[in-house]
Parts: C-alpha cells; structure tokens; sequence
C-alpha cells in the first residue's frame, strides 16, 4: 500500500500493515463462525482460545518464570499508577519511585493518594533530560516496591539497564518500550503496560505479576482494581476487551517472525541511530533533547534553533506526509516514535526530509 502514511504518532501508534490487513480478513468473519470475533461471548470457546493464546505469546516473548501471572486488564497505565499502591503498599511501608520525566510524575502523584511516598532518586534538577545512574538511587528500608517508568516517552529517555534492588520489588511501567528488547522479567516483581504503543491498538493493558504480590491488599479496594480478582478468573472476571485482546494476539504474532525481542531490538537500534546520527552530524541545527547515555530507542526527541523553525518543520513535515512530529504540548520541540512496528523505510524517509530541511533552512 503505497499511500500508508509516515506514522510517527506517540500512541496510539503505527500497527504492522501485515497484522491490519490479516484483522480486515477476519473483521466480519471471524475463521468461518459467521460473525466478528467482537460479536462473540467472552465464554465461548473461539474467543477462550484467542485470550489464552494471548497470555501464552506474552510469556513466551518476554520469557516470563514460572511464579508469575499475566493478566489483561483494562485503564491503561493510568489506572495502574493507583493499582501498584493500592495492592502492593503495606501501612508501615513506604512506595520509592523513580522521577525520571512526565510519567513517572503522574505515578507519583496518583501513589501519593494511597501512601507516603519516597523519592529514590530524580533528574527533574536536568529538566529530566536523563535516567539516573544506578549509584544514585536510594532505597529507604521500609520500602514495599521500588517503581521506575521504562522509557519516557515526552523526554525521550529510557533505562539503558535496569536497578538491582535487591529484596525490594522492583515495578516498571513498560508501556513505551514493552518487547522493544529482550528484559528479564525475573528482576521485577509486577511490570505494566498499556498495549497502544508497542503491543496494539488502546483498550487492553499487560500486567506481568509475580505470584507473591498477588495477594489481598492491605486496604479496601474495589474489586475491579485487585489483582487478585484478575488472577483468579484468569482475566474473565468481567467482559474483556475482546477486539483489542485479538489485535494485541496478532502483533505478538508477528514479534515472533521478526526474530522475538532480540530481533525485534536490531531493527529498533538501526532506526534510532539513523535518525541520532542525522541531528549529531547536523552541526547544531538539529539538538538532541535527552543526554546521549539516556536515550531512548522508541521516542527521539529533538530541537532545532527557534520554535518557528520547528513549526515549520511540523508544517513542511505534513505536508511531505509525515504523521506525528510535533513535540509533546508539555515540553515543546520535535519527536519521533519509532515503535517496533515503524517501519524502516519510514525512518530512512524521515532522515531524508530532515536532511533537505536542514539544506534548505540552515
């Protein structure tokens, strides 16, 4: 299809053109039931299969332990910045969280409603421009998680690895960069993710918890937001989000023919660094946003001299077909998202028009 536009959108996000046109197949006729899989009841047999299929294509991608439950739930990201507290934070214990960006703002703020909570380490001082270092970070004793968001996606940083916090659960919201590389799922009590960037369109959310913290919450809370009410009923407590459910299914699927994480991750790093290396050799006209040891493979943000040069970047962008440049209205500038499922023409077409703009406007 030649007239599929650049998608850089931040999420939702680009879906692979294979996985959109195998669902337009099945949409109205779902492997020959005479009805949409949307149509269906959650209790039946085909969907049953689609659902546990799903949750057995997370744990194999991620190579998921056993001692963990995979979950799909509903409320993207945003309703599990107030799960994590509500199931995990103990009354003598306080929530550590990682200030790295935009985010992981919104998790603190939303923990702050169940708890006291502790700063472990933050780069706000650096207009969050960069992850701390390992060596920064300060657990308090009485600690019942440790949270830190995977990737930023407004800032454009990401964790290049991750912490050992040793005793103390480690949480991640991995909404951004979920299966963007290969993580061992081992070193985190409960990873999260909502699907619209990396795993499929917005309406279900991936939640990878390790069977210890699924247990009753030390405080009330509503039966929709425990974990344990998922686990039990193997995520049917309530209707799921089918259709989302079946798109998330067919993109695991095609994580797989792209080699898994591990080959999924070669594509990822070949498109960042194209796109790093046309701002670091721009001499100047192009800034990086985020500091070089930081930077995120899924979200490349960037400046250039003025903010009328960056509108008229946006404008020049559209009109060449570009989708989704525009800077976050938060902190401003330019950024492009180079989910897995961004192609690499995409990219190679973008270093291109950035190349011309420069000639022509440097």
């Amino acid at each position: 299809m030649s007239n599929r536009a650049y998608n850089f959108n931040a999420g939702p996000a680009a879906l692979p053109l294979e996985v959109l046109q195998r669902a337009q197949e099945q949409f109205v006729d779902f492997e020959n039931s005479g009805m949409s899989l949307m149509e269906m009841s959650h209790r039946g047999a085909i969907y049953e299969r689609v659902h546990n299929e799903t949750e057995q294509l997370v744990r194999e991608l991620m190579g998921v332990p056993k001692g963990y439950k995979v979950l799909l739930v509903q409320g993207g990201a945003s309703t599990q910045f107030a799960m994590v507290p509500m199931n995990l934070l103990k009354p003598d214990k306080v929530a550590a969280y990682v200030a790295t960006g935009s985010w992981a703002t919104k998790a603190i703020k939303e923990a702050k409603l169940f708890g006291e909570v502790a700063i472990a380490a933050s780069s706000e001082a650096d207009a969050y421009k960069r992850i701390p270092s390992l060596s920064e970070l300060n657990v308090p004793d009485n600690a019942a998680y440790v949270h830190l968001t995977s990737n930023e996606t407004i800032e454009g940083t990401q964790w290049a690895e991750y912490p050992d916090t040793g005793d103390v659960t480690l949480v991640a919201d991995m909404s951004s960069d979920i299966l963007c590389r290969p993580v061992d799922v081992s070193r985190f009590g409960l990873i999260y993710a909502g699907a619209q960037k990396n795993l499929g369109p917005s309406g279900v959310t991936i939640v990878i918890v390790r069977d210890d913290l699924v247990g009753a919450p030390s405080m009330t809370v509503p039966t929709m937001l425990r974990y344990d009410t998922h686990a039990k009923s193997g995520s049917l407590y309530n209707t799921p989000p089918s259709f989302a459910i079946y798109m998330a299914n067919q993109v695991l699927h095609w994580v797989k023919t792209q080699g898994g994480a591990a080959g999924v991750e070669q594509l990822n790093r070949e498109k960042a660094n194209l796109i790093y290396s046309t701002i670091d050799a721009s001499g100047g006209f192009y800034k990086g946003f985020a500091n070089p040891d930081s930077r995120s493979i899924m979200n490349v943000t960037f400046r250039l001299g003025s903010e009328e040069l960056e509108k008229k970047f946006v404008k020049d962008s559209e009109a060449a077909g570009f989708i989704g440049l525009k800077g976050h209205r938060d902190v401003g500038g330019l950024r492009a998202s180079i989910y897995n499922a961004v192609p690499l023409n995409s990219v190679k077409a973008l270093v291109d028009f950035m190349g011309e703009f420069a000639r022509t406007n440097g």
